[in-house]
């Protein structure tokens, strides 16, 4: 009997599993990205527990280079229609991807298409504004994004008789406070990284200004620049003042004023809002944080500071079966509660109010001073037609030839009204190369 019974179970379990109907494999979904080290450590994390969560589509992520080097792979890819489902680009790429109609799949039409869940009111206005069309709609999801704050060694501080839990607020208190540390033997007052995205993009902002008409690029591909205005001649003017005794010392492009704080050098600090994390490891002092300097005399200042990182992009011509998974993907993205993670796990801005409700409700603000006040600055006030971003063709190139002035006049070489002539100038052959170049001519 018991034989009988053990071969008319092993029958019943045969009969199952062939009734059974076959797995289905998950649906691959190649992300090309600019993340290495520990960034796209965190990034593989975020996918392999979106993957983790539900079983139908799988998240590939790829690292192609930098931000350059991966939007151009995606554009080659695209040519021999091998291109990913999801490519990120950073943010002063946006005019590019958005001149590239045939090429791109809205996020907005992507959600509403596959019937995911999505409101842009969920998304913190200073972020998603940088990414939405004319009408308000958004074309790319929001990823990555810092802004700049101020970094300043309270030990140097409390030497020089400063107050160590006051940081300065206005570009006077900064100047002084700079004349103090050098007073005391500083090798500089202070310096800062991307000189463009920090003195020209986001100082326009933060005062309300204008950096080109048409609304900043937002308005038409026939913009131009306006950055030769009085406020930003004196800004730099006294930037090139101040280079002359040190009280504010340039050292390059990008990122390479990092570690001039972190080894002591100078005694404030003004850069990215990302690198909170790598400051405070890497720096052998207490350190003080507050947001980016102002003009007082400037009626509108401070206004709101502006973006920088990467969006995702989603590339058409892809099989139809990946655009659920991408919808899904984003959805995923958008939890408080994997956007919180985020944020505290990068250093990088949370995209939506609901994120940032959570990660104070979890303490970390708390534990963690100056975690918050990139979240504060770039939600000062509600952004503006002059402070919402920047949406200029070939910006990247615009950045490089407006970092050429500046050098020029930090190194006394030009006036700052004649480098920020020259930069406007140069800028402008540039947009209407674009604009000629455009299919929205």
């Amino acid at each position: 009997m018991t034989s009988t019974l053990r071969l008319l179970q092993l029958v019943a379990a045969l009969a199952a599993l062939s009734l059974a109907a076959p797995a289905r494999a998950a649906t691959d979904i190649a992300l090309w990205h600019a993340m290495s080290g520990e960034l796209g450590r965190q990034l593989d994390k975020l996918a392999s527990d979106f993957n983790a969560s539900q079983s139908d589509y799988r998240i590939v992520p790829a690292y192609k280079g930098n931000y350059t080097e991966t939007v151009t792979a995606a554009i080659f890819a695209f040519r021999s229609r091998s291109q990913p489902a999801i490519v990120q680009v950073n943010e002063v790429a946006t005019a590019t991807m958005t001149a590239a109609k045939g090429a791109i799949y809205p996020v907005f039409s992507l959600m509403q298409d596959q019937g995911e869940p999505f409101s842009l009111g969920n998304y913190l206005p200073a972020v998603s504004g940088y990414y939405t069309d004319a009408a308000g709609n958004l074309l790319s999801f929001p990823f990555n994004s810092s802004t700049p704050i101020l970094y300043y060694n309270k030990t140097m501080f409390r030497e020089a008789g400063l107050d160590p839990e006051a940081a300065p607020k206005t570009w006077p208190e900064l100047g002084a406070a700079a004349k103090r540390l050098r007073d005391r033997g500083a090798a500089c007052g202070f310096t800062t990284s991307w000189p463009s995205w920090i003195h020209v993009e986001n100082f326009s902002a933060f005062h309300n200004l204008a950096l080109a008409t048409r609304a900043n690029g937002f308005a038409g591909l026939d913009a131009e620049l306006t950055i030769n205005n009085p406020l930003l001649v004196k800004h730099i003017a006294q930037l090139a003042e101040w280079q002359k005794t040190g009280l504010f010392d340039y050292s390059g492009r990008g990122q390479s004023a990092e570690p001039r704080f972190q080894k002591g050098e100078c005694g404030i600090f003004i850069g990215s809002s990302a690198t909170r994390a790598d400051i405070k490891a890497n720096s052998k002092f207490e350190i003080g944080y507050g947001m980016m300097p102002y003009w007082p005399d400037v009626k509108d200042a401070p206004q709101n500071s502006i973006i920088g990182g990467a969006t995702l992009w989603v590339l058409r011509d892809r099989p139809r079966q990946e655009y659920k998974g991408v919808a899904r993907f984003f959805a995923y993205l958008s939890q408080p509660a994997v956007q919180a993670a985020w944020h505290q796990n990068t250093g990088y801005l949370p995209v939506t109010r609901a994120a940032f409700e959570l990660t104070r409700s979890q303490g970390f603000y708390e534990r963690n001073p100056g975690s918050a006040i990139s979240f504060e600055q770039i939600t000062l006030h509600p952004p503006t037609e002059k402070s919402k971003g920047i949406r200029l063709g070939s910006f990247i190139l615009i950045r490089g030839a407006i970092e050429d002035e500046l050098e020029q006049a930090f190194a006394g070489q030009k006036s700052a009204q004649a480098a920020l002539d020259s930069a406007v100038e140069r800028g402008n052959k540039l947009l209407r190369q674009f604009e000629r170049a455009s299919p929205d001519r």
